[in-house]
């Protein structure tokens, strides 16, 4: 008799347990659900934010989590911009890691067309016999290409049509422009650079530049201008921020800066462009760090790495 007491009352629990713990476990598992839909609808975006809602809360991405490894090649001006998307990006996602040779834009270009890259990047834009090989560029910033010179030298700006004059030796002195007696050093980037194909095509010097030293990176660049009193050079708005040593020339009376630079009234500039190939899928990670990198959210990281976002995306 006892023991029938005692079964019915652990059965009696039992039900009641159940009728508390199944509505609860309803109610959660909804809530889930709700969160895995908010994840989908944000899309890869939110690996590019800091990591933090407008209320402060950290945040992270719903759904499978991420693993592989990126491998990037391209520009040596976009060394920065790569730099800081990349470390956040890692940062959302433990599991990837992405590699960044820094070989020019031309090697990046080849790369992301024989596929031995998961995207290139090319600081200037494709050309037409690219585009024919089903290369794609996506613009993921602009950047000024600032005109440098020694920071000891009195010159503060050039015309467009002066700076033509210097980077073709139609004038070689420095006192044609106000400054002292002296020779002027043209410092510029090798064949294949995306710096040096924005600068020449926007300043109409192509295939007529005559420089003293073809440098094969940006920091190369700025090194050469700060160590020579009588040197001229050009390099990525994005790299020569806060540079000792050198001066940051007005181009038509029109400083370089980021707002100068996103309308337009500084005409010496070039876009940031994420190369892929047609028809050639990129791997799950590789395309959640390119959306990230292309959606708005970005826009914070690519102001701190110097460059300009694009507008209105």
């Amino acid at each position: 008799m006892k023991k029938s007491k005692m079964k019915t009352a652990v059965l009696t629990m039992a039900v009641l347990i159940a009728a508390f713990t199944l509505p609860a476990c309803g109610e959660q598992k909804t809530e889930t659900t709700a969160e895995a839909v908010q994840g989908k609808e944000s899309g890869n975006a939110k690996a590019c934010e800091s990591g933090k809602t407008e209320e402060g809360k950290e945040t992270k991405q719903a759904g499978k989590e991420l693993s592989g490894t990126i491998a990037v090649n391209g520009s040596t001006s976009m060394e920065s911009l790569i730099g800081i998307l990349s470390e956040q990006f890692m940062a959302d996602h433990p599991g990837v890691t992405v590699t960044y040779d820094a070989t020019g834009s031309g090697t990046g270009i080849e790369a992301a067309n024989n596929g031995t890259c998961d995207i290139g990047l090319a600081s200037r834009g494709l050309k037409d016999q690219e585009k024919q090989k089903g290369l794609k560029e996506t613009t993921v910033a602009w950047d000024g290409i600032a005109l440098i010179v020694n920071g000891k030298s009195p010159i503060s700006d050039l015309s467009m049509d002066e700076i033509a004059e210097i980077y073709t030796g139609s004038k070689t002195n420095w006192s044609a422009f106000g400054g002292p007696d002296g020779e002027i050093a043209c410092i510029g980037r090798e064949a294949g650079s995306g710096t040096r194909d924005g600068f020449e095509t926007i300043t109409g010097t192509g295939d007529r530049c005559r420089m003293s030293q073809e440098l094969t990176s940006t920091g190369a660049v700025i090194e050469a201008v700060k160590n020579s009193e009588n040197a001229i050079g050009y390099a990525s708005f994005a790299a020569v921020q806060g540079k000792d040593g050198i001066k940051v020339l007005t181009v038509g009376g029109v400083d370089c800066t980021e707002e100068k630079i996103s309308d337009g009234s500084y005409v010496i500039r070039r876009p940031f462009n994420l190369i892929t190939k047609e028809g050639r899928a990129l791997g799950e990670a590789a395309q959640a760090f390119f959306d990230c990198m292309t959606s708005a959210d970005s826009a914070a990281l690519i102001e701190k790495a110097g460059a300009v976002p694009v507008r209105g995306r």
